[in-house]
């Protein structure tokens, strides 16, 4: 089973979204240091907690920044762009990183319909929703296989990073997104931490799999699940530093959107408005605890969705208690480290003084 990262960039309360972009390309150092297999970045506009607004803005001082691991856009949100735009900007990308590109599609909006309205180009109309045509053009362009009679035809063959390409997955936390990425033959990534009922889902995609030409290895079913999880040394300290994300996401349903605040201010709240400070958030599925203890669930919810691939979304207040849950559930997978020295200084040391990953 791989692990992987998708970051949203959280700004916590006090600090600035500049200050989250630059723990952004730290957390990918990092990351990429200790053997997860990608980093995706997400896509969130108009709010004060999330500073993710441009995957591919950030794709590439990510991907400079770091040396083996896979980045990628987890994901752009196809309604706000042209596909030829995309379908060159991820060009360009897997040109300057061969072989390191992904491009994850999602449909959603990313935000409230104000600034939907806001990010359009053409503001007479509201946008149509013609996201099954926008993917087929814009598969079409990396695949270049728009029919002969397509205006566009052209240009697929003029993309600037020829031949270069990236690798296409589509995102998604409902049955239709299943169904597309099964008839496209497209990778895909279930978003566990917005629908925690997904499993069925994963299963109808491996069911509606129509394989298509192509390598070997790249003609089967991929799924990948991403998930809610935050590892510290005990559990108690998971559950104190979960606490932000639970303020959050209580206000969240309010329609209050906040940067991430410090553990005793959410705890605080918590306890006056009578909610849960540990367990289960309701309707939501969060895998928080110790780093035995975050191994046996991250293994639960990989078997639960058939998943080859767990891509873990940690938010906290602290950069260091982020950075920390990754040390921990890197090393409670034994996780191979790519530059040894760095990770034997992130990770714990037993009393020999010998490293506890794996040589």
């Amino acid at each position: 089973m791989r692990l992987s990262v998708l970051d949203q960039s959280p700004i916590p309360e006090g600090s600035t979204g500049a200050d989250a972009l630059h723990n952004t390309l730290d957390l990918a150092r990092l990351a990429d240091d200790l053997g997860y297999h990608r980093y995706w970045v997400a896509e969130h506009h108009g709010g004060p907690m999330l500073a993710s607004a441009s995957p591919e803005a950030l794709i590439g001082p990510i991907a400079s920044a770091t040396r083996e691991i896979r980045i990628g856009s987890g994901g752009v949100m196809l309604p706000h762009y042209s596909p030829l735009k995309v379908a060159e900007t991820f060009t360009i990308l897997a040109a300057l990183y061969p072989h390191r590109i992904d491009l994850g599609i999602g449909r959603a909006a990313g935000t409230d319909p104000l600034t939907t309205f806001a990010l359009q180009r053409d503001r007479r109309d509201a946008a149509p929703d013609d996201f099954p045509q926008q993917l087929a053009e814009l598969l079409g362009y990396l695949d270049d296989s728009l029919p002969a009679e397509h205006p566009f035809r052209r240009l697929a063959r003029v993309l600037p990073g020829r031949p270069e390409l990236p690798v296409p997955w589509l995102l998604g936390s409902s049955p239709q997104s299943a169904i597309w990425a099964g008839q496209l033959a497209l990778p895909y990534a279930f978003a566990d931490f917005i629908n925690p009922a997904g499993a069925e889902i994963a299963a109808l995609y491996r069911e509606r799999f129509v394989a298509a030409p192509g390598p070997p290895g790249e003609t089967q079913p991929r799924t990948a699940v991403a998930a809610w999880i935050l590892c510290a040394e005990t559990e108690a300290e998971a559950q104190r530093l979960a606490s932000s994300s639970r303020m959050t996401l209580t206000l969240l349903r309010r329609g209050r959107l906040i940067p991430v605040p410090p553990p005793e201010k959410a705890l605080t709240f918590l306890r006056r408005e009578g909610k849960a400070t540990d367990g289960q958030v309701p309707g939501r599925r969060g895998i928080i605890g110790s780093p035995d203890q975050v191994r046996a669930r991250v293994e639960e919810l990989a078997t639960e969705y058939g998943a080859e691939e767990v891509i873990a979304v940690t938010i906290t207040h602290d950069h260091q208690a982020r950075r920390r849950s990754y040390e921990l559930l890197a090393e409670a997978f034994e996780l191979r480290p790519r530059n040894a020295a760095k990770a034997t200084a992130a990770w714990p040391h037993n009393p020999a003084g010998r490293a506890v990953y794996p040589a």
